[in-house]
């Protein structure tokens, strides 16, 4: 059964895993249903994932990055002026400030795995999928009309590109 929205707005991300190959799916049953226990080696401490964590929270974010953020978010509702045409005629509610939080923290993330040391709109717009695509409640248009959630991220991306870098 499909979670309610305030239970979905509570994961970071929405992550599209397709169906798997037939090779795939042959390979996910002979692991699964053999007798053999499938064993792990620590890849962190516990410590050590705490302060990763502490660390992408110390990232800098410029004024700028995180507005824009907040812009993409507010552009999410259909009742903004911002909005797109297409999020006023297939969303019923926009993403919650969740979205923007998730944005934020997740484009730290990718601008710490690049070796960057700080955020960028880039990151932001390279997350807003992942963060916003289960945030946003559809209308019965949208799904008459075959318009998911993805299709509308796009037109708000596109309605707001990345700003200008401030000085």
């Amino acid at each position: 059964y499909p979670l309610p929205e305030a239970q979905l707005d509570r994961f970071l991300f929405k992550v599209v895993v397709g169906y798997p190959t037939s090779s795939e799916l042959a390979e996910i049953v002979s692991r699964t249903t053999a007798g053999a226990e499938a064993t792990t080696d620590p890849v962190v401490s516990g410590d050590e994932l705490l302060e990763m964590g502490a660390a992408v929270r110390r990232l800098p974010a410029a004024r700028h990055v995180v507005e824009y953020a907040a812009r993409i978010v507010e552009a999410t509702h259909p009742e903004s002026p911002s909005a797109p045409s297409l999020i006023q005629k297939y969303v019923r509610f926009g993403a919650s400030p969740r979205g923007a939080q998730a944005m934020v923290l997740g484009g730290k993330v990718a601008a710490l795995l690049e070796g960057r040391p700080n955020l960028s709109a880039h990151d932001i717009r390279a997350i807003a999928p992942f963060a916003l695509r289960h945030r946003l409640v559809l209308g019965y248009e949208a799904i008459a009309d075959g318009v998911d959630a993805d299709a509308l991220v796009n037109a708000v991306l596109e309605r707001h590109p990345e700003p200008e870098a401030v000085d």
